[in-house]
């Protein structure tokens, strides 16, 4: 829920709060993100919907929009530790990219994580813009050093 509520919004709802806001929006029909899944059990996931499902998005003086293209947002990934260095978060972010397209998107953009040196997995949740550049992600925008918005043309 982080992307979705802004400053105050967010402090104020977490723990099971923020659980009943997600359960009500998957509840309500939209997909908030996709699951992985090995031998039957959840190892990761990945948020994709259209950027204007993220109004912190909107607000952030570093993530701003680029333009007014219609893109979809990868905004947070989560891999169990077990699952961890297997290349899933590529899947994951495959995977945001076909549905994505499936659903009539031209654009995905990512807000990754440019790190100089390996940082823990709290650290890295939007993922890496290595992970994002193998996929074919090109940067369009930086106003930080170490945030840059990068995105892929599927359509």
């Amino acid at each position: 829920m982080y992307w979705k509520l802004r400053g105050k919004a967010f402090s104020e709802n977490t723990g099971e709060s923020t659980r009943q806001m997600q359960a009500s929006v998957v509840e309500s029909g939209i997909v908030p993100g996709l699951l992985a899944y090995k031998d039957g059990e959840p190892v990761g996931w990945v948020a994709i919907e259209p950027r204007s499902a993220y109004p912190r998005l909107a607000h952030s003086r570093i993530l701003a929009s680029v333009d007014d293209a219609q893109v979809w947002s990868v905004t947070c990934f989560y891999v169990a530790r077990k699952a961890r260095h297997q290349a899933l978060t590529l899947a994951l972010l495959g995977a945001a990219v076909d549905y994505a397209r499936a659903h009539g998107g031209k654009i995905v953009e990512g807000y990754p994580v440019d790190a100089r040196k390996e940082m823990p997995a709290p650290f890295v949740f939007t993922g890496l813009a290595s992970t994002f550049r193998k996929a074919g992600f090109r940067e369009v925008a930086r106003r930080s050093e170490s945030r840059p918005i990068l995105r892929l043309w599927i359509g």
